[in-house]
């Protein structure tokens, strides 16, 4: 067998270490791991017992010795202990080669995110055997993932819509001129589905539950040919498991106040924008990124509140772990950008 030694120091990694979701980014092989970012522990000794997918399939399942965690929340780090043996796990899966060369990763955090977060993210990726970490917001992440051309002076808007955050930036000559980070995604419309379904129908219904009704029937703009779909949980006065039927305006009507802050968020962020990035924005139009894009109607919604163009992006979920990609095939190019 032949080895090559640039083969083996080819080990950069780009991470989009989201609230929902962990996507990597391997140098050489692209997209490598798309998984949940959840981690199951035994309840007594804290060992992490199953990561990503597999620890998905037990929650809302698990027994008392089993504690299912998120350790991300609104984007950043809830706990470290747990975020760093998630990260430890996913990169332990995807690297081919282990004990040489510590990798190179570039990982995204919200625009918004504060230097003590920023060092939670570092100390994660650190303990979990990565040697250089560099940090770098999400929109401009999703920018250079979509091939804005960022480095010009050239206005582009982008919307990033993830589980914890919603990141409204406009970018221009490799920097981010205005942003907004909110801390409004999938997770909070999740959470808004299983309140509306107890008040309305008295029913229980679990995390996993409310995250497929907002997939299949979820909107944020009355629809063509509304849907419906069948709820099952538990009802919460005779305590026996009830199946009903819900239709996409009473979900419409659940996720509104999550989907207007996001509106709200983009007209300011247009408030803030200067004159000539603005008139930029006109020619181009907005472009809309992350999971949230793919929520039926949202475009409508957003070109209705701002009567500019708005372009749902090819593969919105994976536009911020690419651009970590051409980051680290360009670092040089790059560095500007990076935290």
């Amino acid at each position: 067998m032949t080895f090559s030694l640039a083969g083996m120091m080819s080990n950069d990694i780009g991470v989009d270490l989201g609230t929902a979701n962990t996507l990597i980014w391997v140098k050489g092989r692209g997209i490598v791991l798309n998984e949940p970012s959840i981690v199951a522990v035994d309840h007594t000794t804290r060992k992490p017992l199953a990561i990503g997918a597999e620890a998905k399939q037990m929650l809302g399942r698990a027994p008392a010795e089993i504690e299912v965690i998120r350790p991300m929340k609104d984007g950043v780090i809830a706990n470290f202990e747990m975020a760093e043996e998630m990260l430890r796990g996913f990169l332990a899966k995807v690297q081919r080669t282990r004990g040489l060369f510590r990798p190179r990763v570039v990982i995204c955090v919200p625009s918004g995110i504060t230097e003590v977060e920023k060092r939670a993210v570092r100390d994660s990726a650190e303990a979990a055997r990565a040697n250089e970490v560099y940090l770098i917001a999400e929109p401009m992440a999703a920018a250079i993932g979509i091939g804005l051309p960022i480095e010009k002076p050239v206005g582009s808007m982008i919307i990033d819509i993830g589980g914890g955050t919603s990141e409204i930036a406009v970018i221009s000559l490799s920097g981010i001129v205005t942003t907004i980070s909110e801390r409004i995604g999938g997770d909070e419309m999740d959470e808004a589905i299983i309140q509306y379904i107890k008040r309305t129908y008295n029913l229980s219904i679990g995390q996993r539950m409310a995250e497929q009704i907002k997939i299949e029937i979820g909107s944020g703009y009355p629809l063509e040919k509304e849907l419906e779909t069948t709820v099952r949980g538990r009802h919460l006065v005779t305590n026996i498991p009830q199946v009903v039927v819900v239709k996409s305006e009473e979900i419409r009507e659940a996720v509104a106040e999550s989907i207007d802050r996001i509106v709200q968020a983009v007209l300011q962020t247009l408030e803030r924008t200067p004159p000539e990035l603005a008139a930029d924005i006109i020619d181009r139009g907005i472009f809309l990124t992350g999971g949230g894009a793919l929520i039926r109607g949202l475009d409508d919604r957003l070109r209705e509140a701002t009567s500019l163009p708005i372009n749902i992006v090819e593969e919105p979920l994976t536009a911020v772990v690419r651009g970590t990609g051409k980051v680290l095939e360009h670092l040089s190019a790059y560095r500007k950008v990076l935290f």
